[in-house]
């Protein structure tokens, strides 16, 4: 029998349109904006600067924070790394509570 090979596209961040990588563990969340030429996060947030827990509510903070400090470093487009999470829950909720706040992805 053979084995099925799993592939991973690779998601690549640009000066122009930088990557916005998100990871959740079981008690927080983070997300970054990445420029991946460069090899620089160039804006950062987590709920563990908010002193919160990692539900959908500190998510929503998060991605309000995020997109935030994108636009103050004016960054309005991005792509988005969920990385090996689903869509949905709290991985949503940052996202929309991102596009909200002015990202486009």
């Amino acid at each position: 029998m053979a084995k099925r090979i799993k592939r991973k596209k690779k998601i690549f961040g640009t000066a122009e349109r930088p990557r916005l990588s998100v990871f959740r563990s079981a008690k927080h969340i983070h997300a970054q904006i990445i420029d991946d030429v460069a090899g620089k996060t160039l804006v950062a947030a987590s709920s563990l600067a908010q002193k919160a827990s990692g539900n959908v509510a500190s998510a929503k903070k998060v991605g309000k924070e995020i997109a935030e400090k994108a636009i103050t470093k004016k960054i309005k487009k991005v792509v988005f790394d969920r990385g090996r999470f689903q869509f949905h829950g709290r991985l949503k909720a940052l996202a929309d509570a991102a596009r909200e706040g002015g990202l486009l992805f």
